[in-house]
């Protein structure tokens, strides 16, 4: 009853049209679950999110789940699981992609999820990171670890979207780092992020990982912009 009456003074409503979801829905609304731009990505070795890479930093394999339009559905998304404090968002949208990432994990086979860590200051702002549960979720799909203490962010940095992209290159080198040991040598580590830009925050986490010996680097994000 009181389920009942909650849900009849405050229905909860769907993070991509802010429509209201009927009993059997979560997050998402059926409507918007069917017109998710999903890129397909995981089926294509020469995707466009791998092609951002090139020349820079070996990257194994890179996929994203969804198309990023602005004023669009996923914007809508990400802005809620990044500002809003809906972190299953994550969740769901991990669980999702997992079942795809299968058909491709038998042939690269991951070690470890390694979320885009935050500063301990952005940490303690936000409350928690946007892509914990997205990782989480992939991790515990695949049967693999989920590692957030291994890569760390050094520097307190204002939101990235807000610097042009040269700033982004110029100061992001030095932004991560890494505290390892010897269990943490020739492993595949699978980045994980939340939007891909220039790819400037994957490929500076990617240099990171690189100074373990013998490790190998992929990456995941749950949309790109496109």
């Amino acid at each position: 009853m009181i389920n009942y009456l909650i849900n009849l003074f405050f229905p909860k409503v769907c993070d991509g049209c802010r429509g209201i979801l009927l009993q059997n829905e979560n997050v998402f609304c059926t409507v918007c679950r069917h017109e998710m731009p999903l890129t397909q990505y995981h089926l294509d070795s020469k995707n466009e999110a791998i092609k951002k890479f090139y020349g820079k930093v070996d990257i194994q394999f890179a996929a994203t789940f969804l198309y990023f339009n602005k004023k669009g559905m996923v914007q809508e998304l990400i802005h809620n699981l990044k500002y809003k404090g809906h972190e299953e968002i994550g969740t769901v949208l991990g669980n999702w992609y997992v079942e795809d990432l299968k058909e491709v994990c038998f042939e690269l086979p991951f070690d470890a999820v390694i979320p885009v860590p935050l500063h301990k200051r952005k940490l303690k702002e936000r409350g928690y990171n946007q892509v914990t549960n997205f990782g989480k979720a992939i991790a515990e799909g695949l049967g693999i670890s989920f590692n957030e203490t291994l890569l760390l962010r050094k520097v307190y940095s204002k939101t990235q979207s807000k610097k042009n992209l040269l700033g982004r290159s110029e100061n992001i080198e030095s932004i991560f780092d890494v505290e390892f040991t010897k269990t943490d040598h020739n492993k595949h580590f699978l980045i994980v992020d939340d939007v891909l830009t220039t790819g400037a925050t994957i490929e500076a986490c990617s240099r990171a990982l690189l100074k373990i010996p013998g490790a190998r680097i992929s990456t995941i994000c749950i949309a790109m912009a496109h």
